[in-house]
């Protein structure tokens, strides 16, 4: 052998076995250079590419007819009867801040306006009882779940999600959202589903059911367990749902109760002074190559996981220690690694079950192809302008980075 041959060869070795996280899984390597493009733009495309086949359908009356399910094996029958709320709940959770952003560029314009009023075409169908697409609010357990999601659209996109609705649709959406009352919440995270969904119903009608919103942020901050982290119920569990339902339904429940004048500033306060800290974790959480730890329930959610850095930086109160562009940095890196492996979409553009590629196994019995689309809630930031700092500040090594390629960090502590 050569020496420059065996030099090379050498150093492609020890290249390998200095990848951290998820590099070093059998048969996962670094993903392709991305294109020469903004963040913002591909976000925003890669975005669009995940909604597109729900809004395009819903808004004609055709989801049911033409979304696949995908579910754990026995469970397609029963995942059926909800998970098309899921699909649009959860696409509209993740799309509607960029759906409400006024000042978006040029560029944006006709996509934005496109897909405004796809959103409230699917809406208008979903919610009325003679469209082919009239959604299940009522049956089962599921539907409180997604009722949620959807409200919470509501919230993050007021004028395009509510203010733009004709009026037969918004009667008949305050009809669909009240009638997920009958559903009972377990005592968990759920709590928080039935509360957002007052919370929308007080915004925009005046009379949400305020014992529903105190008794979740009561149990909520009993079940505290310190350094900005909650149970999910009595118990903790080593999950993402303090990412994917908790802090950010619990932010905003309490947010619009002080906007409406019915709960304390101070409370909201202690509420993004926890935020801030998980905002923190979650950061240190992603990988040099945009992986990160594959733990507890609902990986198939993807992106999706990282909703509260999202949220955060959307509503902009990161803590001074996470710069905003690092902050993008990191979350570009994860969607990149979540969205782009092969197999993630079926060939009509569906999303199909996994979090890196196609893995069947990963989803649990409850999840269906509608349950994906929760990755949507990863790109909450493009609700901000081209000009802001998230998107105008250059690109910058996040945390595990920076720690892998041995450039000095400061300590890490808790709340």
């Amino acid at each position: 052998m050569e020496r420059r041959t065996f030099v090379a060869q050498s150093a492609a070795a020890l290249s390998a076995l200095a990848l951290p996280c998820a590099s070093l899984a059998s048969g996962a390597l670094p993903l392709p250079a991305p294109a020469k493009t903004t963040d913002r733009e591909y976000w925003l495309s890669t975005l669009l590419k995940v909604v597109d086949p729900v809004l395009t359908n819903a808004a004609q009356g055709q989801l049911k007819a033409q979304m696949p399910v995908e579910s754990a094996p026995g469970q397609e029958a029963g995942r059926r009867s909800v998970t098309y709320l899921e699909a649009l709940g959860r696409t509209l959770t993740g799309l509607a801040p960029w759906l409400e952003l006024q000042a978006v560029p040029a560029n944006e314009l006709a996509r934005q306006q496109r897909y405004r009023e796809l959103a409230r075409q699917a809406i208008a169908q979903g919610v009325n009882p003679q469209s082919p697409d009239f959604l299940n609010f009522t049956e089962g357990g599921q539907p409180v779940v997604d009722a949620a999601f959807l409200a919470h659209a509501m919230l993050r996109a007021p004028t395009q999600l509510w203010t733009q609705l004709p009026d037969t649709t918004k009667t008949q959406l305050v009809t669909a959202l009240q009638s997920s009352r009958v559903i009972k919440p377990y005592y968990s995270n759920w709590l928080l589903f039935s509360a957002i969904i007052e919370a929308a119903l007080l915004k925009f009608t005046g009379a949400g059911d305020l014992m529903r919103m105190d008794y979740a942020i009561k149990e909520h901050l009993t079940w505290y367990k310190g350094d900005g982290t909650y149970g999910d119920g009595p118990d903790y569990h080593w999950d993402y749902y303090n990412s994917y339902v908790i802090q950010p339904m619990l932010l905003d429940v309490v947010g619009t109760l002080v906007a409406a004048g019915k709960e304390r500033k101070e409370l909201l306060e202690t509420l993004r002074s926890r935020a801030r800290r998980y905002a923190q974790v979650q950061e240190r959480l992603i990988c040099p190559d945009g992986s990160f730890a594959a733990f507890g329930r609902s990986l198939a959610y993807r992106c999706g996981a990282f909703q509260h850095l999202a949220q955060v930086s959307l509503q902009q109160f990161l803590p001074e220690e996470l710069p905003a562009g690092q902050v993008r940095s990191a979350l570009t890196a994860v969607i990149r690694r979540t969205m782009e492996p092969k197999g993630t979409f079926d060939s009509k553009g569906w999303l199909q079950i996994g979090l890196c590629g196609h893995q069947p196994g990963i989803g649990e019995v409850y999840i269906s192809t509608g349950s994906l689309y929760l990755c949507t809630a990863a790109f909450l930031p493009l609700g901000l302008p081209s000009t802001d700092t998230f998107w105008a500040a250059p690109t910058q090594d996040w945390t595990a980075k920076k720690i892998w390629s041995g450039q000095d960090v400061k300590t890490d502590h808790a709340l």
